[in-house]
């Protein structure tokens, strides 16, 4: 991998609908030759899957929910929370906390029905629920997820 390479990532990362066109002139490739990059650090592995990221609504509310499960890995649990349309993110970590779930919801009710269905899962110790007072600084958009 050449700056070239990490420059269209850096790139991707930022706009990935952006214009093969587009791209090639911030990189001062041929499109021809930016398609060929995009194409190889697709087959590597390096680029995986281009995401679609959605912001929350005027109004809504987020919220981390913090998870300890009873055992890892608990593939169930992980399956059941993400298919929640609430789920904005879903990640497994290492250490106390086993899972960070961003949740998004008109009220905190919503939220409640959330972590009330997460808490209920069969392998779930725990949950603790801290709502989002400030994003500070968001994402970047993601390349891979």
């Amino acid at each position: 991998m050449d700056d070239i390479d990490r420059r269209l990532l850096q790139l991707l990362r930022e706009d990935a609908s952006r214009p093969l066109k587009v791209l090639a002139a911030e990189v001062d490739l041929a499109p021809s030759s930016v398609r060929e990059r995009i194409a190889r650090l697709e087959g590597r592995g390096i680029i995986r899957r281009y995401t679609v990221e959605v912001a929350a609504a005027p109004g809504t509310l987020t919220a981390i929910l913090l998870v300890r499960l009873v055992r890892t890995p608990a593939p169930d649990v992980v399956a059941t929370v993400v298919a929640l349309p609430e789920v904005v993110r879903c990640s497994s970590l290492s250490g106390a906390i086993d899972l960070l779930i961003e949740v998004a919801g008109d009220d905190i009710a919503a939220i409640n029905r959330v972590r009330d269905l997460v808490a209920s899962q069969p392998g779930v110790a725990d949950v603790e629920t801290s709502f989002v007072l400030n994003q500070d600084k968001a994402p970047a958009p993601a390349v891979d997820g």
